[in-house]
């Protein structure tokens, strides 16, 4: 399956520019524009030492050559190149990176760990860059712009058994025959074959499936759910506690990526269909 996601992401990669601005995708904005931030005075030189981990598409993975990629790999890079930085991208198995970054093996993480009043309490994050999104998903033909509690009432929606998906239907839309499912390809099977009339899953998983060959028949349905308490706060940099300054520079690398117009690439470059 990533090898499948890794070649779709490298033959995207290589799209003209062109492709890719008239796509209908939604490139999210987290930034105010009545915010202003300086630009911080730099320190003194020094390597910053990124971390992530390689088996995170598209946020963070191996290339085919090998090489780290990924959006919130290479929005790292683009924040490097505007503080005219010179960094490195370490990868590092995913659950050891909160502790890596504390014990000083790197500077920066730059994975997709959901902010939490746990992470909170013990690194200091950079602005927002990304948010988890839970989507449901449906065949093209029963596809809607908007999908409102009525449409809902009644319906057959396949879910992931124990995720906070399914804590989200039972808690917040009870009306709905939930399928349960063993995995997110047994959802979207119940839904091809009929038992389910709706999917509803994490938008980053559902959309690299829609991305694929294999997902052509099926499509988005209605806009994302964003709740905190149950799909995170959302993905920022994560720096220790005593490096305020390299927070303040990354929040401001981040606002001028985002104003030049570089963000929107990156995004599109690795969201061909955006969990939004």
């Amino acid at each position: 399956m990533i090898r499948a996601v890794l070649l779709t992401l490298a033959l995207l990669t290589l799209a003209p520019p062109a492709a890719l601005s008239q796509s209908r995708v939604t490139v999210p904005n987290f930034w105010d524009p009545r915010i202003r931030l300086d630009r911080p005075e730099p320190g003194p030189p020094r390597v910053i030492r990124f971390l992530t981990d390689d088996e995170y598409p598209p946020l963070h993975f191996a290339g085919p050559d090998g090489g780290l990629t990924g959006f919130s790999v290479e929005l790292a890079r683009a924040a490097c190149e505007k503080l005219g930085w010179t960094c490195t991208v370490q990868a590092r198995r995913f659950d050891t990176l909160l502790d890596s970054l504390a014990e000083g093996r790197g500077d920066v993480l730059a994975a997709a760990v959901n902010l939490t009043p746990p992470i909170r309490s013990r690194f200091a994050a950079s602005h927002l860059y990304f948010r988890g999104s839970a989507r449901f998903a449906t065949t093209r033909v029963n596809a809607q712009a908007e999908l409102d509690t009525r449409s809902l009432q009644g319906k057959r929606v396949a879910v992931v058994a124990g995720t906070a998906h399914q804590a989200y239907l039972e808690r917040l839309l009870p009306f709905v025959q939930r399928r349960e499912a063993a995995s997110l390809a047994a959802a979207v099977t119940a839904l091809r074959s009929g038992d389910a009339e709706f999917v509803f899953g994490d938008g980053i998983a559902l959309s690299l499936l829609l991305a694929g060959s294999g997902g052509s028949e099926l499509a988005f349905t209605g806009g994302p759910f964003l709740e905190s308490r149950y799909f995170g706060e959302g993905v920022a940099f994560l720096i220790r506690k005593d490096e305020a300054t390299l927070k303040r520079s990354l929040d401001y690398a981040l606002q001028s990526l985002w104003d030049d117009g570089t963000y929107a690439r990156l995004y599109l470059r690795f969201f061909p269909v955006s969990p939004f």
